[in-house]
């Protein structure tokens, strides 16, 4: 390719500029983020025969990136962390969409293995990627809206908090705090109905967490200002929370449906640890396998590679910030779900007697996956292990 094109993606318009082989600056101009513009960017490549480089994979740069495909046009992606550094290394010090433009063009043109070239997604794929962000999305309110209740609770009725504990996001808690969302109903309840309330939403032991929701209210006697308010607020949180809840099983149901009828969806989950919303993440995240050369190239993209550091006597290593984090995310659920299988709890068990903390072993456990699962992507087969003989 002779014409590299580098677009600075905005969300109501972009930026737009074209390098020859040589590295020249043969146009720089803005677009508008419709229909119009984009065509005419894209009829101009089309014809020059060039490639388009973006800052981002998808939001704001999603219908660029689809008329690119459509025209046949090869479609490139620097990831932010490379960009900024990139960036330090032209002219000046400002930070402009005409200059992130331009260093996007240079650095297809110079340096084309820092790119990432974006393969179309068919439709299926497409869909089962919107599904698993919304999923994603919504477990972040639910995180949010959580963290923002028990905030309530500790603030108002602190023992209250300390006795529910981490069944605040289950559904028989909320249920309660919904109906009786403040110390006073809950005591007017009484243990006794308390426990049937619980029992009918099928809570273990519901009559020892009655016992001790009742005697944390009991224990305090001290009405902090503004209670009643708090308590309708407790009552509002607690009924959103259990509405994502809701729509996040509902939801699950549809992932299921376009995960499983992915070919890859049946290799993923014979890894261990692997279920469906796992390995619908995983599956969005990592894309056409054949991009990663190697294990190393896509534990480097997911950020599970060790980052040397060594000056003068000191050479360790520590490890990567950089990656994609929701990947890195999904593989270190994966390798903690997979600690009951016998290899994995085994190379846990290794780290950990070398003196690594668990977290540590944890990634080193990922990371030791990621060869596993790089290989059966590859050769397109499940996994297996044939547990020796004593």
């Amino acid at each position: 390719m002779d014409y590299f094109y580098g677009v600075d993606i905005g969300k109501f318009a972009h930026h737009a500029v074209c390098v020859d082989e040589t590295g020249s600056q043969l146009e720089s101009r803005p677009l508008a983020n419709t229909q119009p513009d984009i065509d005419d960017l894209v009829g101009r490549v089309s014809e020059a025969g060039g490639s388009v480089i973006v800052d981002q994979p998808k939001g704001g740069a999603a219908l660029l990136i689809q008329a690119c495909w459509d025209k046949g046009i090869p479609v490139g992606y620097l990831h932010g962390f490379a960009m900024a550094r990139a960036r330090g290394f032209y002219e000046g010090e400002s930070k402009t969409d005409p200059k992130d433009a331009f260093v996007l063009a240079d650095i297809a043109r110079s340096h084309p293995s820092r790119i990432v070239w974006i393969q179309p997604l068919p439709e299926e794929r497409a869909k089962l990627e919107v599904l698993v962000g919304y999923d994603e999305d919504m477990r972040a309110d639910v995180n949010r809206q959580s963290n923002r209740l028990r905030a309530l609770l500790s603030g108002y009725w602190p023992q209250l908090e300390r006795a529910i504990g981490d069944r605040l996001a289950t559904r028989p808690v909320l249920d309660l705090l919904d109906r009786y969302p403040n110390p006073e109903a809950l005591r007017r309840l009484g243990k006794g109905r308390v426990t049937r309330f619980l029992s009918q939403r099928r809570m273990r032991k519901p009559d020892v967490f009655a016992e001790a929701i009742l005697s944390a209210i009991h224990s305090q006697h001290t009405v902090v200002a503004g209670s009643r308010s708090a308590g309708r607020v407790v009552s509002e949180l607690a009924t959103e929370i259990g509405r994502l809840l809701s729509r996040r099983k509902e939801l699950e149901g549809e992932i299921e449906e376009c995960f499983l009828a992915q070919p890859e969806a049946e290799i993923l989950t014979s890894l261990p640890g692997v279920g469906v919303r796992l390995g619908a993440r995983i599956l969005v995240e990592v894309g056409d396998i054949s991009q990663f050369a190697s294990p190393s190239k896509l534990a480097s993209y997911a950020g599970l590679g060790p980052a040397p550091w060594q000056s003068g006597t000191v050479n360790t290593a520590y490890p990567s910030r950089r990656g994609n984090h929701r990947l890195k995310n999904a593989l270190f659920l994966s390798a903690f779900a997979s600690l009951r299988h016998p290899p994995s709890r085994t190379y846990y068990d290794r780290k950990r007697k070398e003196g690594k903390q668990h977290h540590d072993a944890l990634l080193c456990l990922a990371r030791r996956r990621v060869d596993v699962l790089h290989a059966m992507l590859i050769r397109g087969e499940n996994y297996h292990w044939e547990q020796k003989a004593a």
